[in-house]
Parts: C-alpha cells; structure tokens; sequence
C-alpha cells in the first residue's frame, strides 16, 4: 500500500481466517513501511502532470521498484507458502466523473518479478461501473472492525465509514496530511508531530470560511479526492493568503478537524488510524467541536490498517466474493474487483 501522503511503502504479512459462523479474523505478522528517497517522492508528486509516454514509463520503473520492494520484505522476513500479494500500487490520477483511476505499480510484470500471485489494480473496474472507485477499505470496517460505530483513517485524505439502515456508507470527508506535510516541511519538518506546529499557530477566519466554503463539502456520498482537487482548490487558497507556514496549518488543522466533527454523529465509537491518528493537536480539536469516543488502537493497525484491508480485498477476490460495495462507491452493483496475475 502507499498513500498519497507519500510517507512510503507500507509492506505487511497478514493471516486471515473464517470462523464457521463467518467471521473474519486477522492477524498481522509483520509489517514495515520502507520510505521513499527524495527522488521517488519527487517523481510520484510530480507524475500528475507527465505525458501519457512519461506515465507508461514510470508506472514500469516503479513496479520493478515494488517488486524489489515485495521480494526484499519476503526475503527479511523468511516467508514461505504466500497464497498471494495484494497490492494497492500508487495513485497518480484519481478522476471518477471523468472515468479516469491510474494506479501505478500494477502491471503483469510483478507477478513475474517476484514469483508470486499477485490481486491488484483494485479500482479501474469500479469507476468502469460507474462508482467512485473510492474508498475501497469500508467493505474490510465491516467485516473486521464492526464493533465501532465510525472508522476514521487520517491519511492524506480524511475518509469515514458507518452503517445505515444495513447499507455500509462511506466517503472521503477533506484533505489531510497531503496539505499538512507539505507546509510542515517549508518549516523544516517532515510532517507535523503531534500537531505541535499547527498549535503555535493562529486560526485566520477568513481563510478557514473559504475553506468550509468549498462546494465539495455541499455534494451528497458517494464521493472521493484526489491531488487534482488538491491543487485545484486547496492550494491557490492558501498560498494566496499571505498567512504564515504556521497559521496556514492551525488554520488547515481547524478546517479538517471541523469536516471531521461535521460528519461523524455525537457520543458515537470512532476508531481512528492513519498517521494522522498521531496528530494529538488535530484529536484534541475534533473532540471539542463534538463529544465523541477517538478511539485509537495499537500502533500496528493505526499505521498498516489499510494494507491491511487491501490484504482481506485480494483474499475476497481470489474467492470470488464480493469486495467493493455499490453503496460506497455509487458503482452500478456490488462486485469483486482487482485483477489476478500469475508469476
């Protein structure tokens, strides 16, 4: 998995059983997140604005960048009898209204390169079905982490999902750490450690109004972000406000702390992960706005849960089962997506 946050390549070795009684269970054995050098970061940052030839050639540089990744973290870690590698790959393109998902990192190669079955390309088949393509990890809330009322994942996107009348809803809610971080850094730091940054700062009303302004936060789910919102209409904002690095984050950190309390109900069960569960500022904000229980579990599934889930989506779909939901996504029908390749 690797998020758009850019934090690095989150590899895990997971076991998953089946009760009798249908319940999923899991178990994670090991798991690592190997960073990317400064070139990687600089080309998958920059990669949205490449030509069609440019993309083809680094979505095959990266996937043998993967595979030396996959087959690296098998040989550490002496593993053995693999039924298969589930892999995310890297977001470059995400524009479901224009029928567009790119997903880098998931060419037949992979299988290839590291001797292994591979499930990956999980979202081209969603929005070919009409659906957002995103967020795929509810369908891995529900069958794992059903005893919370909410899960949260603070990623480099804010996204939610719950139960309602027997449907799974779920949608992405703002943009975090993909604005976060990069204002972080212009202050020398890589990201903002327990929102130490955004709490010297001061809130600019008028920013944070055009912020809550946006009319994405209007749209009705099914819905999803990418960059290209991102850069579209998040950064001309701040960058043209003329605040400093460090009350464009307090300001942005109230901003996502309110989209946050806006969509969860009061005095609910929220599980929270992403490395965004670690921003103590962003926590202690939500919590004020409104009175719920920010759950937030062991490290280990704080930072590899969505490896995780997309773990459970390539074991669904070697199954055959379902493992993208209609009512997330908006796709015509519930399906099992991703595409199986053999080495």
């Amino acid at each position: 998995m690797s998020g758009t946050s850019l934090d690095g390549i989150d590899v895990a070795e997971l076991a998953f059983s089946l009760s009798e009684d249908q319940v999923w269970d899991f178990k994670i054995l090991h798991a690592e997140t190997i960073a990317y050098s400064d070139s990687w970061k600089s080309r998958l940052k920059e990669a949205i604005s490449f030509s069609e030839a440019e993309l083809q050639q680094l979505n095959s540089t990266y996937t043998q960048f993967l595979a030396e990744v996959i087959s690296a973290f098998i040989k550490k870690q002496g593993i053995q009898g693999l039924d298969a590698v589930c892999s995310h790959g890297h977001t470059i393109l995400h524009r479901p209204d224009q029928g567009i998902t790119l997903q880098i990192g998931n060419l037949p190669e992979l299988a290839t390169r590291i001797r292994q079955t591979v499930v990956c390309d999980f979202r081209v088949q969603d929005v070919a079905l009409g659906g957002q393509g995103a967020p795929l990890v509810p369908i891995g809330d529900r069958l794992l982490f059903g005893e919370y009322d909410h899960c949260l994942n603070l990623g480099g996107f804010a996204n939610v999902s719950s139960e309602m009348n027997g449907n799974r809803i779920a949608h992405d809610i703002c943009p975090v750490n993909i604005v976060l971080n990069p204002f972080a850094e212009k202050l020398g730091k890589p990201y903002d450690e327990g929102g130490e940054l955004a709490a010297q700062g001061i809130v600019n009303p008028a920013l944070l109004r055009q912020l809550n302004s946006l009319p994405y936060y209007k749209i009705a789910p099914p819905k999803s972000l990418g960059l290209e919102w991102v850069k579209e209409f998040i950064f001309p904002l701040l960058n043209d406000s003329g605040l400093s690095n460090m009350d464009i984050l307090s300001t942005c950190t109230e901003h996502i702390a309110m989209q946050i309390a806006d969509r969860c109900r009061e005095g609910v069960s929220v599980l929270v992960t992403g490395g965004g569960a670690y921003n103590d500022y962003l926590i202690s904000r939500i919590q004020t706005i409104k009175n719920m229980r920010l759950i937030r579990p062991t490290p280990e599934i704080i930072e590899f849960k969505e490896a995780l889930i997309f773990g459970l989506l390539g074991v669904l779909k070697l199954r055959n089962e379902v493992n993208c939901l209609s009512s997330v996504t908006g796709a015509q029908k519930d399906h099992s997506c991703g595409i199986i390749y053999f080495p």
